[in-house]
């Protein structure tokens, strides 16, 4: 965090997926009740009509100025459209947009590589998942998070895809010529910096904010079609709900300790306890949901923020577990068959459009999610509310 007055912003310390994000969809659905054969279809259906992979369209084509609409209204475009339900946007950090995002700020390329990827899940660590919840923690905060234990959920896991990128990518050279301007001393390339104030922190800022609102748009769109997906195959009558929308690789100016700051969250998400003004009413017994996602074969978790996090880390806990193997490392010791056997064995049936991908991203390949959220939780930086393990995934 850096004072907003005299600090810096750093794309490199926000990330090349801007506004990577986390989201639960809860239903009233018994897990149980859903065989392999059941759970095959669904996958299916997500896969056609959610495409996962790199450089997939979503099957919609916008317009510049459509394009530029959604970069300043986020989620609440997708909703308008038909995608999802006004009654979520209370369940999305920031209500599902950023004010400010000034579209003229983005290159020609990012504009162009947004226009006909809505709707895409992507690939790498991005993941669609059909969950069941299996334990609950804290019965008072989950029934606030409309969370049971026995239920179907799905977990949705993508960002900004190539126009956040893009973004990134565009900044970071501006940023280095920045560095030198204003004889900032920076120890990595990739943290090439700019005073927040300056014309060059300011047009990143307005920019990152439009990737931003374009992933909450997307992550809204996906939530609309996994709805008519489960209502079409599970039941019409089916009662969904979305428990949270948080997000990771996004900065903020936020108000700590009586200092007005730059957050940057790469790699993490925020953790506002009952206490921040900014959470809606429903929250303010709880903190806002924390969701913390595994990797195909282990648990995620639902945690709730703490108010502890506000003064040890900003508000903020982690993202997932991190890391074990690089992506290299992983190809060259993860068989892609026992890895596909080995879920079976578990019950969770795996749709990848890549292999490949799918060994990068095994269990093996991360720290063990259920240590690091245990430290997250005894270090007072989010609680545990509920577990949820897969039942099944798509991957790029």
């Amino acid at each position: 965090a850096f004072d907003a007055d005299e600090g810096i912003i750093s794309p490199g310390g926000i990330g090349y997926d801007i506004n990577c994000g986390v989201r639960l969809i809860r239903t009233n659905v018994d897990a149980d009740d859903l065989d392999r054969r059941a759970i095959t279809q669904v996958l299916q259906k997500f896969y056609d009509k959610i495409p996962p992979g790199v450089g997939r369209s979503g099957g919609i084509s916008l317009s510049i100025k459509e394009l530029k609409k959604l970069l300043t209204t986020g989620a609440d475009w997708a909703i308008k459209r038909g995608y999802g339900s006004h009654e979520h946007l209370v369940n999305i950090e920031e209500g599902g947009v950023a004010e400010g995002a000034d579209p003229n700020q983005l290159s020609e390329r990012a504009l162009s590589r947004g226009r006909d990827q809505l709707g895409t899940l992507g690939a790498g660590n991005h993941f669609l998942e059909v969950q069941k919840v299996t334990k609950v923690y804290d019965k008072k905060a989950a029934e606030v998070f409309g969370l049971e234990e026995g239920k179907l959920a799905v977990m949705i896991h993508t960002g900004s895809r190539g126009l956040g990128y893009q973004v990134c990518d565009d900044y970071l050279k501006v940023m280095q010529r920045a560095v030198q301007k204003y004889k900032i001393n920076i120890s990595d390339r990739q943290l090439a910096c700019a005073p927040f104030k300056s014309d060059e922190g300011q047009r990143y800022f307005s920019a990152m904010k439009c990737a931003a609102n374009y992933a909450w748009a997307n992550r809204q769109l996906i939530t609309g079609r996994v709805i008519d997906i489960l209502e079409d195959l599970i039941s019409e009558n089916i009662q969904t709900g979305l428990v949270y929308d948080v997000s990771h690789n996004i900065g903020r100016v936020e108000e700590h300790s009586g200092s007005k700051l730059v957050v940057h969250r790469k790699g993490a998400t925020r953790s506002f306890g009952p206490s921040r003004k900014e959470l809606p009413a429903k929250f303010s017994t709880t903190g806002q949901p924390v969701i913390v996602p595994g990797t195909m074969g282990t648990a995620s978790y639902v945690m709730k923020a703490t108010d502890r996090a506000l003064k040890e880390s900003f508000g903020s806990t982690c993202h997932g577990a991190g890391r074990e193997m690089s992506r290299k490392k992983a190809s060259g010791t993860v068989n892609s068959r026992e890895l596909i056997d080995r879920l079976d064995a578990k019950g969770i049936v795996l749709k990848a459009r890549s292999l490949r991908t799918a060994v990068e991203e095994a269990p093996e390949a991360y720290k063990d999610i259920y240590s690091v959220v245990d430290v997250c939780h005894h270090a007072g930086l989010s609680e545990k509310v509920a577990r949820v393990e897969p039942m099944g995934v798509v991957k790029g």
